[in-house]
């Protein structure tokens, strides 16, 4: 054998961190951009444009592991559906490179990082981050009783705004909700988009989703979300006294929805999963916008 080559035992546990990191979508940081931009604008907000660099620390790597938690349990719900759609007939469980046993030791490995992340901050962060943790866990089995899985993703993923006010500031003001209903909308809408990517196949295994639901009105649903997301986000520029800089970055916000729109027009599904992947620049100019005013004030 060549000096260079791996022995059995070491090829074994790379090619097992490789399925488990596939398994952690660390491969596609997407996911994990669009749970962190709405955590740091929550951040922003509750610090007055000056956060805690030790909370920003905590949320960043929180992100991170809350995602890859998220992915795992969603792989084990999924597993015998995602075997049958195009997309994910890949993942490394639904090919049985890992078992499910396995996947439920990655949920818990992250969720557990997650759990000491969030004790570095106060009692009320642990309460409500131990309530988010059961919503990440619900929503990939609501997809089996509910045509609106995308309303509990949207909850989860909205609930870093309270959980970022509760760590800054101690409490969750009546203010951190209106943010919070705007990231709801922009959930719904982007993942509703995910869903057009999967719709036929979705039909044929029996999963639910907006876009099932809403059919032929999809677009039109997805646009009323997103109209709905901008008004939260101006009522939280007001609410907060945002100035120059917020604004501008909420009317690029506007431009980014409307061409997503216009992406996701044919209804085809690499067109939506496009208008899907163009979200990452929504959260990142909502939250550049902020800081910038921040920065500025």
């Amino acid at each position: 054998m060549s000096r260079y080559a791996h022995p059995p035992a070491a090829l074994w546990i790379a090619r097992r961190l490789r399925d488990y990191a596939l398994l952690a979508r660390f491969h596609r940081p997407i996911g994990t951009l669009l749970i962190l931009w709405p955590a740091l604008w929550g951040l922003w907000l509750a610090g007055g444009g000056h956060p805690a660099p030790r909370l920003v620390a905590i949320f960043v790597a929180g992100a991170f592991a809350m995602r890859a938690a998220g992915c795992a349990i969603n792989d084990f719900a999924d597993r015998h559906f995602d075997g049958r759609v195009r997309r994910t007939r890949d993942r490394p469980l639904a090919q049985g490179r890992i078992r499910p046993a396995e996947a439920l030791g990655v949920w818990l490995a992250f969720s557990l990082v997650a759990l000491w992340l969030v004790s570095l901050t106060n009692p009320l962060t642990i309460a409500l981050a131990a309530a988010v943790a059961a919503v990440v866990a619900l929503y990939p089995f609501s997809k089996r009783f509910t045509h609106y899985p995308q309303l509990v993703l949207g909850i989860a993923w909205a609930s870093c705004i309270p959980l970022a006010f509760a760590a800054q500031t101690g409490e969750v003001p009546p203010s951190a909700w209106v943010p919070a209903a705007g990231v709801v909308a922009w959930t719904v809408a982007f993942d509703t988009f995910y869903a057009m990517a999967d719709r036929e196949d979705d039909r044929l295994v029996g999963i639910r989703s907006t876009a099932l639901r809403w059919g032929r009105r999809d677009l039109a649903a997805i646009a009323l979300c997103q109209l709905l997301a901008l008004a939260a986000f101006a009522w939280t520029g007001a609410l907060f006294g945002l100035g120059a800089a917020y604004w501008a970055g909420l009317a690029a916000v506007a431009a980014l929805f409307a061409g997503q729109l216009w992406k996701a027009r044919s209804r085809g599904a690499e067109a939506a999963f496009a208008a899907f992947l163009a979200n990452r620049w929504v959260g990142l100019v909502l939250f550049a916008a902020t800081a910038a005013d921040g920065l500025l004030s």
